[in-house]
């Protein structure tokens, strides 16, 4: 039977509570800590964006920033989202190694988030596993959870159990086109994601949700926890590269940065066959993609949306290798799969032919 960490960081500054497990995987990853589990909750609100995303298409910041409320780049894909102290945040971190970790993404949610099942359904809620990386409870869901890898050994899933929820908050941090239209996304948010308090009338308290973890994770996993404290190399790590990349203008607004040309808008025209031209394709994730069209040539390409890469900073390569390519569906598609093949690179619920579909509508718009 493997023996875990189970690390409780408490009440935690929004920084430290979504970004800690960072320097515990550095550490996992070189063999210095054993396979973790940490729980935590934030000490007060805040948004965080997915890896994939770009911050001002998705956040409302103007609004963040009058709120004193902290944005967060995740190092994992997914979607923007309100996170406050009512939800209590579980962060795996173990080497591919384990024998109870599963070889693919997909089967890595399936299995971990049994665990999530387990809990819910031990405070009496009917829970199900939702491919690709939901719980739900008649079909609302109530736990969302991204994955993705550090360095060369490690995976990671973070998640949460949902105590309540704040739906005005939730819909009025994002960018959206109108009031009317965030009138609308509070009360779609509210019929189709719950809560432990909505579905229970009152939430659980914090500690026996944690022991519900911790029994859960014995019993799915196979393995033996171990109550224990961050190291001081954690510690230390943290406080000198994870926090500082977390807060510097570069990691924040990563999706921007060298890509100025691309963000003037959708389908303009620059100059004579010169143009700038945006397209969303929704998959099982959503795909968005900017580009700079010279004719029919792709000159310059941004990926975002709210899919999941492992590595993360995998699609950067597929951007790459899309430039200088045209708008022809074999040739697209035949360098898509062999940048697959290369890279080895995950991409859970999204398939190469999603990526070509993506930039094929390109060709819709021109």
């Amino acid at each position: 039977m493997e023996r875990w960490r189970l690390v409780d960081l408490g009440k935690a500054e929004p920084l430290m509570a979504q970004t800690f497990y960072e320097a515990v995987a550095s550490e996992v990853d070189r063999g210095r800590s054993a396979n973790t589990i940490l729980l935590v909750q934030p000490s007060k609100p805040y948004v965080c964006v997915g890896f994939h995303q770009e911050l001002e298409r998705e956040v409302d910041v103007d609004y963040c920033r009058r709120e004193d409320l902290a944005v967060i780049r995740r190092s994992q894909g997914g979607g923007a989202t309100y996170l406050n102290g009512d939800q209590v945040f579980y962060q795996v971190v173990a080497r591919r190694g384990s024998g109870v970790i599963p070889a693919s993404v997909e089967d890595v949610f399936k299995r971990l988030l049994a665990v999530t099942v387990y809990v819910y359904r031990s405070l009496g809620l009917p829970a199900e596993y939702k491919a690709l990386n939901d719980v739900v409870v008649c079909g609302r869901k109530i736990s969302g959870n991204g994955a993705g890898s550090f360095g060369d050994h490690t995976i990671i899933l973070v998640g949460n159990i949902i105590l309540d929820l704040d739906y005005a908050s939730m819909a009025r941090v994002l960018k959206v086109p109108s009031e009317k239209f965030r009138d609308k996304l509070a009360k779609s948010m509210e019929e189709w994601v719950t809560s432990l308090r909505k579905e229970l009338g009152k939430a659980p308290p914090v500690d026996e949700v944690k022991r519900l973890l911790a029994e859960g994770y014995e019993q799915v996993l196979g393995v033996k926890l171990e109550a224990s404290r961050p190291t001081e190399a954690e510690r230390a790590l943290w406080k000198s590269e994870v926090k500082p990349r977390h807060l510097s203008r570069e990691w924040l607004h990563m999706s921007e940065l060298g890509h100025e040309a691309l963000l003037a808008g959708r389908a303009v025209k620059v100059t004579g066959n010169v143009r700038l031209v945006e397209a969303e394709h929704k998959a099982r994730k959503l795909i968005r993609v900017r580009v700079e069209l010279i004719g029919r040539k792709i000159n310059d390409i941004i990926l975002s949306g709210d899919f999941f890469a492992l590595p993360e900073t995998a699609v950067e390569e597929l951007e790459s290798r899309l430039k200088g390519m045209t708008l022809d569906r074999e040739e697209v598609l035949a360098a898509i799969w062999k940048f697959y093949r290369d890279s080895g690179v995950e991409t859970p619920g999204i398939l190469p032919e999603d990526f070509a579909d993506a930039v094929m509508k390109l060709k819709e718009l021109t």
